[in-house]
């Protein structure tokens, strides 16, 4: 929870209080060693986080249109909406 949403100092604290008073949460003992951990880590751990999610192709270009019909064989299926999205993807860089 802490590394997903990337707490700064302050959330750190509310979010290890919120954990010590919960029960069968983390002694305050745990709380401090938690808190010393991220304030040391923080950086290395959110930058592997983003390394972990991120893909190597990169979106390029998109187009999209939404289609109507107008004629059809059987009349329930006038003005159904149709989405067609195109997307071009590429590797980073190129």
């Amino acid at each position: 929870s802490i590394a997903s949403a990337d707490m700064d100092l302050n959330q750190l604290e509310a979010f290890l209080t919120a954990q010590t008073k919960k029960q069968g949460g983390i002694t305050s003992d745990q709380a401090a060693v938690i808190a010393k951990f991220w304030k040391n880590h923080r950086m290395k751990i959110h930058e592997s986080l983003i390394s972990q999610s991120r893909w190597d192709n990169v979106l390029k270009n998109m187009n999209w249109r939404v289609d109507l019909k107008s004629q059809s064989r059987h009349i329930d299926q006038i003005n159904t909406p149709v989405a067609i999205v195109e997307m071009e993807l590429g590797k980073t860089g190129q």
